[in-house]
């Protein structure tokens, strides 16, 4: 599984690649998935960039990019855009359109809250697992690990020279997961090592614009589609490579 991660918090000031309305995200998840993405992770933002949990946001970005693609969507949940902990989860109730699947990042307050109102409204929780955070320990207490999608496991470290070593020691961290399945990835400099870290030890992974706006040669990537293009293909590499 390649997953594209079409814009993350990214604004305007990151490159005319990030989709950043309805109509852009749609056109960039359609090329994305054209390009082998089988699933969508998108920032809804409101008319001014801001990341947000506003149903009549998330009606119409969802909308928009299913009408283009038949591959799952999911959104975000994170704290930046919907702050308090407590209205969080009532965002999510008051939903009108519903995502695949959300992003819940562990290691934020309120976490356990929000994934609880989601799996009530069945829809598929990705559990943030960020390094460098308490997320892990907590995920492993969780009554609700079970029940999840898929662990996100985010590589928080963005030197490409000890990059691995850190997406190692989250795994390590992660344990069993519950059994759960792993998507490995990391972000900006770690990109493109973890990403081929994922691929030799067979895990899902994402790559596209919310993770990095670079190809691995350093060359600015010019969109999502041509991000996925060259994951898919170091990841194959890398898969075939194998190794540990």
């Amino acid at each position: 599984m390649v997953q594209v991660c079409l814009n993350g918090p990214r604004s305007a000031a990151d490159g005319a690649g990030v989709p950043l309305s309805p109509e852009a995200m749609a056109e960039s998840a359609a090329l994305a998935v054209a390009a082998g993405a089988t699933d969508v992770h998108v920032h809804p933002k409101t008319p001014c960039g801001h990341d947000t949990l506003s149903p009549r946001v998330i009606a119409p970005t969802l909308e928009a990019i299913r009408a283009r693609v038949s591959v799952p969507v999911g959104v975000t949940t994170g704290a930046w855009a919907e702050p308090d902990p407590v209205a969080r989860p009532d965002r999510v109730r008051e939903w009108t359109e519903l995502p695949d699947h959300a992003s819940v990042n562990w290691h934020e307050p309120g976490a356990e809250e929000i994934a609880a109102a989601l799996i009530e409204r069945g829809v598929g929780v990705e559990a943030g697992i960020w390094s460098g955070t308490d997320g892990a320990a907590r995920f492993a207490r969780s009554p609700l690990g079970p029940k999840v999608l898929r662990v996100l496991a985010e590589v928080t470290d963005t030197s490409p020279d000890t990059a691995e070593e850190s997406a190692r020691t989250l795994l390590a961290d992660l344990g069993p997961a519950f059994g759960r399945p792993v998507l490995l990835h990391g972000e900006d400099g770690s990109a493109w090592p973890v990403l081929r870290l994922a691929g030799r030890l067979g895990l899902a992974t994402r790559i596209g614009m919310e993770d990095t706006v670079v190809l691995p040669d350093g060359r600015r990537a010019v969109s999502n589609a041509e991000l996925v293009a060259e994951g898919i293909r170091l990841y194959g590499e890398a898969r075939v490579g194998g190794g540990r």
